[in-house]
């Protein structure tokens, strides 16, 4: 008919091949619900994975934040601890801004420890033969290395190149300065000096920073039993007097002596120990170690700054974080 083909031929042909219209209709149905749900599948996936990398992003974007509040609590603590009214008892140093974020800092006198630019300069008798007696009774260095290490330390920042007996200038790679040690790290590049980097702690031992002479209020016990001038009663004397009524150092009621006077008198020496003690000895240097922690949850950081406070603006002379 005219070419074409009926539409019930159509139809039956498809019937005798036993597939129906609505067959057909259904089967692109099932297909194309087939297609929207694989879509759907997919697409949940990926913003399952995008809402886990965003948790992450929050994750490491809050531990950064409060890195941030963490450190910047620790720098109002160095702050709080370099004002001039502020000194180390005072409740300001343990301060909470709001819950779980605040600071605590500790101050410690940096006297205490044996200067190394004070013991080297000048070449004094009287600071080398203490230098000597804290190698031998602190940290427990032997004779013969103890004289080893002296005079390299000594040809090291001395100016010429001239080996003392028991000491080394320039020979092969070997090259001393001939200047004054910068740091203490700078230690660790003179000859003779492993018997010191064997001993456990040995920088918290030692300062480039403070003013020099020991301060009898930070001296520990052991360094004041090698001072000279000092006896083991006096030793065991000063130690009570420093401490005061309540027997622990290093709290609100420690005497505070503003000079060596007071301390003499305090003490009870005569002037010939004195004579022996006031060249490697002082009191209230005003040099310090400031440690603070700054926290936000559970996250800390902390900052140690070595200052000279006292005089005008507070000198600082270390910043580690």
């Amino acid at each position: 008919m005219n070419g074409s083909t009926p539409i019930f031929s159509l139809l039956g042909c498809r019937r005798s091949q036993g597939i129906g219209l609505g067959q057909m209709l259904g089967s692109r149905s099932g297909s194309a619900l087939l297609a929207v749900f694989w879509a759907i599948v997919v697409l949940s996936m990926a913003i399952g994975g995008w809402f886990v990398w965003l948790q992450e992003r929050v994750k490491v974007h809050g531990e950064q934040a409060r890195a941030a509040e963490a450190l910047a609590m620790a720098y109002s603590g160095v702050a709080m601890a370099l004002n001039p009214q502020v000194d180390r008892y005072s409740s300001l140093l343990t301060t909470e801004v709001a819950p779980n974020l605040g600071f605590r800092v500790q101050v410690e006198g940096e006297g205490g420890r044996l200067n190394i630019p004070f013991l080297l300069t000048g070449e004094d008798p009287r600071r080398i033969q203490f230098f000597k007696h804290w190698l031998e009774f602190v940290i427990g260095v032997s004779g013969n290395d103890i004289d080893r290490m002296v005079d390299c330390l000594l040809d090291y920042v001395d100016a010429d190149n001239l080996p003392r007996l028991n000491g080394q200038e320039d020979r092969g790679e070997y090259h001393p300065a001939n200047r004054m040690i910068m740091d203490l790290d700078e230690l660790k590049r003179v000859a003779g000096v492993e018997a010191l980097m064997q001993y456990p702690g040995w920088k918290d031992l030692l300062t480039m920073d403070s003013g020099g002479q020991m301060d009898l209020m930070e001296a520990p016990e052991e360094v004041l039993n090698i001072l000279p001038g000092l006896s083991p009663a006096d030793v065991m004397r000063w130690v009570q007097v420093r401490a005061g009524p309540d027997g622990v150092l290093h709290t609100q009621d420690d005497p505070k002596f503003t000079g060596m006077d007071q301390v003499r008198s305090a003490m009870g020496m005569d002037v010939k120990k004195w004579e022996l003690l006031k060249h490697l000895a002082t009191v209230n240097d005003r040099t310090v170690r400031i440690k603070s922690e700054g926290y936000s949850g559970k996250v800390v950081r902390q900052v140690q700054v070595v200052v000279r406070k006292g005089g005008g603006t507070p000198q600082i002379r270390s910043w580690i974080e």
